[in-house]
């Protein structure tokens, strides 16, 4: 793909056009010797249409609009001029309409509210000098609302007529400043609209900002009538929730590293290059992780172990909800912000083309504004007391482990999830979401009482801040929305304040939850751990332990053994310990408790006979995620053994820690690829592994080491199942996780003989007899006098599948 081509793609009137029209002067030069575009001519300042300093003065009718006297304060030869209207309180956020814009944001506890307007120029780079042209800090127009004529209850509403070209926007907010109150307004500070669909601020992904700033001011993207986008037809894939194979994956991890050969290298078009790969190995479903406006810089830091500076890498920190995140684009500022709106609906759009569909993990449940030490960059500055859980003097409740914890079931906050999830599922066509610690998003809101939720009191209602709720209204809202109706919505069915509720997450039906306790029970059973043994094969049924009372299916289970947060599949069969000191530290961040085994010795540097179990051990876990009823997810790297150097918590790497390495990629491709990608394509193909309910007795049986007597002991290792599949007939499965070889007895059927099809004690390519595998009749024969009897032998810390075939047919 060609820049040009994609470009066109994009539907960007020129490449010049992709020109950041401010930028630092190292982020200019490198976009000029990229795209082969001069600087001379592509920046202009505030006065691009001679544009002064204004103060604008509303005089309200009675009819409830405004007369507008626009005060030119500094000598123009065109000066801009707006027309000032009451305008109406919906919706949310900034709307093009009429030949202008709506600007509309709730405050309940502001006394004044003002509309700050910037030229896109005058924004964040105060003082540089790039030929001869000065960029000033400065706001361009300050529109103050009239209590009387702009307001209705609590929404703040001003319609704006005029030239808006190249204008960008943010909000300041008067009122009483008292943190012991919980009230943080600062007039003085220009936020960001919540409802914001763009958010412009630096450019290049991990560039500071003028003099070293990481927090420059930001500022919303005024909406156009003429940006559109060329879905081609695009509509939801709706593919069945049984039928999905998950990749969790970051967007920029995935192709920054050199060896991916991308030309679009850490965003979403460099996603787009290698949708053949996920293709490959059967991929249908692309968790993203967090993708809404954040800033990197966070925790901007030299670490001293690493030679670099940490960066906030996998995103959990948001600043803005609607806005997809900038510097993940190719583009990064060009076409006012809206290159990345565009490239991102663009990566859904070919990944659609694919089959596969995309899911956002979210995180509703804090913001990038932390705790009362953190930045006010705009939830804190327009209503604190409505979007943050606080305490009756002020504080923050931190169920989040970040700082601070959104309000959700407050009434103005859930409208606000509700509205920002339609949006993505409309306008930006995602599949579904997965909520991070979706267990905050079930809890009381400050203030909490039935008037504040049904408008009128209950007699006796005494709900402390954060209890749990059996219904929460947050969660009614979205379950029996009917916009969202069909959207696949997954919880993280816990949080940092100790609330653990997998199984029991309020659900209507419909929810799914990332099942924890498939990914302990399945590490504590595949590393040989006693007493396992029937909670595995719970496990493997899609955990009706868990789901099957609540009237839930077994694809309301996410199974998983690792993810972005933990040990890697190589990491989790290297590693006794985690090793964060990268991190800078000291090893003390991390969980500490991760049901690892590292074979017998700690690290990468081992005898030949620990790597090789380590390749079995890593094979077995792929094999019970490909044969367990639910949907299976893998983590980016997973299907080729990426390691991150036994470290669990890798949240603030920018290198090859987090990067996908399609150099190792290529090395394993006649390994473990190979078979993870041969196992996934097994899966697909049987109708028996991904069931819409529980098997049952009439399908599946149990076995032990002899045909027909399963071993449900504490002591025991072994877990064996026979599987009807209306596709490939009859399935045998078995796992040892025992140190020790042994001697299965398989089940009798008459005229028929099974064949082995998957033993991972076997070395490649062997692991696997795929058809058209050289050799693969030789390999079947050397077992053929244990088949023969009935009997298969297998290794210690091994599992096997084997297929049911006619006795003509051997």
């Amino acid at each position: 793909m060609t820049l040009e081509f994609a470009m066109e793609m994009l539907h960007y009137p020129s490449i010049s056009s992709l020109l950041p029209k401010f930028s630092s002067i190292k982020y200019l030069r490198r976009r000029r010797k990229r795209l082969s575009v001069g600087l001379r001519g592509k920046l202009y300042n505030g006065t691009k249409k001679g544009v002064a300093s204004f103060s604008v003065m509303n005089n309200a009718s009675e009819g409830g609009e405004a007369d507008t006297a626009v005060v030119v304060q500094t000598p123009s030869t065109k000066p801009r001029r707006f027309e000032v209207l009451s305008g109406y309180p919906t919706p949310f956020g900034a709307s093009s309409r009429d030949g202008g814009v709506n600007f509309v944001v709730s405050s309940s506890n502001a006394t004044s509210v003002t509309l700050c307007l910037m030229g896109i120029s005058d924004l964040p780079e105060c003082g540089l000098v790039i030929e001869n042209l000065t960029f000033q800090k400065r706001v361009t127009e300050e529109i103050a609302f009239d209590p009387l004529t702009n307001r209705t209850g609590d929404v703040w509403h001003v319609f704006v007529k005029g030239d808006l070209e190249d204008m960008v926007y943010g909000y300041k907010f008067g009122g009483r400043f008292s943190p012991e109150d919980g009230l943080y307004f600062d007039s003085s500070k220009i936020l960001i609209d919540p409802y914001a669909k763009g958010v412009v601020s630096r450019g290049e992904y991990g560039a500071l900002g003028h003099k070293g700033d990481c927090w420059p001011q930001m500022a919303c993207l005024v909406p156009s009538a003429n940006n559109e986008f060329d879905w081609e037809g695009d509509l939801p894939l709706k593919l069945p929730q049984r039928d999905l194979f998950i990749y969790e994956m970051h967007v920029r991890g995935f192709t920054n590293h050199e060896s991916s050969n991308s030309k679009f290298p850490g965003t979403y078009l460099g996603v787009v290059e290698k949708l053949d790969h996920l293709e490959n190995i059967g991929v249908n479903c692309i968790e993203l992780m967090p993708c809404h406006e954040f800033n990197e810089l966070e925790y901007y830091s030299y670490n001293p172990v690493q030679g670099d500076y940490k960066m906030n890498f996998w995103g959990y920190s948001t600043i803005n909800f609607f806005t997809p995140m900038a510097r993940y684009s190719f583009t990064g500022l060009g076409n006012h912000g809206l290159g990345a709106v565009n490239e991102f609906k663009y990566l859904v759009r070919e990944a659609h083309k694919r089959g596969i569909e995309v899911i956002m993990d979210v995180v509703f449940n804090h913001t990038a504004e932390g705790n009362e030490n953190g930045p006010t960059l705009s939830f804190r500055g327009l209503d604190n007391l409505v979007f943050y859980m606080t305490a009756p003097k002020g504080e923050y409740y931190n169920y989040s482990g970040c700082g601070n914890t959104l309000n959700c079931n407050h009434p103005i906050v859930r409208q606000f999830i509700l509205d920002c999830l339609r949006y993505w599922a409309t306008e930006m066509h995602i599949d579904g979401f997965r909520f991070d610690l979706a267990s905050i998003l079930t809890r009381s809101s400050s203030l909490w009482d039935a008037v504040n939720v049904y408008g009128t009191a209950t007699e006796g209602e005494t709900l402390t801040t954060g209890t749990p709720l059996n219904s929460p209204p947050l969660i009614d809202m979205i379950s029996n929305d009917p916009i969202l109706h069909g959207v696949k919505l997954i919880a993280e069915a816990w949080d940092c304040g100790g609330l653990y509720q997998v199984g029991m997450f309020p659900h209507w039906g419909i929810w799914s939850e990332w099942n924890g306790k498939y990914r302990d029970v399945v590490r504590q059973f595949i590393k040989g751990t006693d007493g396992f043994s029937g909670a595995f094969a719970e496990c493997i049924c899609g955990s009706p332990n868990l789901y099957q009372e609540g009237g839930r299916k077994p694809w309301n289970s996410i199974n998983f053994v690792c993810a972005h947060d933990g040990f890697t599949l190589a990491d989790l069969v290297t590693y006794n310990e985690k090793h964060n000191l990268a991190n800078g530290e000291d090893n003390k961040d991390g969980e500490n408790h991760n049901n690892s085994w590292n074979c017998g010795q700690e690290g990468e540097f081992a005898s030949i006979s620990v790597k090789n179990l380590r390749r079995r051990q890593m094979r077995n876990f792929f094999l019970c995620l490909m044969v367990s009823q639910g949907v299976p997810m893998i983590y980016m790297g997973d299907e080729y053994g990426h390691t991150k150097g036994g470290n669990n918590n890798t949240y603030c790497h920018d290198n090859h820690i987090n990067y996908f390495r399609w150099d190792k990629m290529e090395e394993a491709s006649s390994d473990f690829f190979r078979f993870s990608r041969l196992l996934t394509k097994f899966r697909h193909e049987c109708e028996s592994l991904g069931l819409n309910d529980f098997p049952t007795a009439d399908r599946l049986q149990w076995h032990g080491h002899a045909s027909g007597m399963p071993d449900w002991s504490d002591r025991s290792r072994f877990v064996a199942f026979t599987l009807i599949d209306s596709v490939k007939g009859e399935l045998y499965v078995a796992f040892n996780s025992s140190h020790r070889a042994v001697m299965v007895a398989l089940p009798e059927r008459p005229g028929y003989q099974w064949e082995p099809l998957v033993d991972t004690g076997k070395t490649a390519p062997f692991d696997f007899l795929s058809p058209d595998l050289p050799e693969r009749d030789i390999a079947i024969r050397q077992y053929a006098h244990f088949l023969n009897s009935n009997l298969y032998p297998m290794l210690s810390y091994s599992s096997v599948i084997l297929l049911l075939s006619p006795i003509e047919n051997i």
